[in-house]
């Protein structure tokens, strides 16, 4: 059987994907949303591969804004409830 690996979502040609366990970190995740997109926009991905890299996207896509939210989380500086810029010692005022 014809295999169809475009970049590295690993598509083939019935859509299917092997089954992915969460990414390794945000760069990894966001490198292969990237990759996914690419493919999409191409036109070149059947019917069935782009339902596939759909649901692969909406699940990096996902990942991404948790690991984004949570690294938020740990910088932010709160006065009062409210999130403040972070102000570095060496600020120009």
């Amino acid at each position: 059987m014809l295999k169809y690996r475009p970049f590295s979502a690993g598509f083939d040609i019935h859509g299917q994907v092997p089954r992915r366990h969460a990414p390794k970190d945000y760069e990894s995740a966001l490198a292969e949303l990237e990759a996914i997109v690419a493919e999409m926009e191409s036109g070149q991905l059947p019917l069935e591969a782009s339902l596939t890299a759909y649901k692969r996207g909406a699940e990096l896509l996902q990942y991404c804004r948790l690991q984004l939210a949570d690294a938020e989380q740990q910088v932010k500086i709160l006065e009062n409830g409210a999130l403040q810029p972070f102000k570095t010692e060496d600020t120009d005022d």
